[in-house]
C-alpha cells in the first residue's frame, strides 16, 4: 500500500468484508459487507479529499485506480 497520504484503498478485511484506508494507515476509516460498498464510500472520501482511489482485489493486488485530484500524470489538454 502507498505510503503517502495522498491515496486511498479498497483492501480486503481478513476477517471478511472490505475496508477503505487511508495510504500508509493501519486502522480502516470504514468496514463494508461488499466491495461494491466500500468502492461508492471510498468514491466520495476520495473525492472528498482530492485523493487517488486504489481498488485492490481479493488477492491484495490493485485492480483499478480513479483520480480524484491526485493525479501525478494527469491527461493534457
Amino acid at each position: 500500500m502507498s505510503k503517502g497520504p495522498k491515496t486511498h484503498h479498497v483492501v480486503p478485511n481478513p476477517n471478511g468484508g472490505w475496508d477503505v484506508k487511508r495510504g500508509g494507515a493501519e486502522r480502516a476509516s470504514s468496514h463494508h459487507e461488499t466491495k461494491r460498498e466500500a468502492i461508492e464510500s471510498g468514491r466520495t472520501v476520495s473525492r472528498n479529499q482530492d485523493t487517488e482511489l486504489r481498488i485492490h482485489n481479493q488477492d491484495g493486488r490493485i485492480a483499478s485506480s480513479d483520480s480524484h485530484g491526485g493525479d501525478p500524470f494527469p491527461p493534457k489538454g
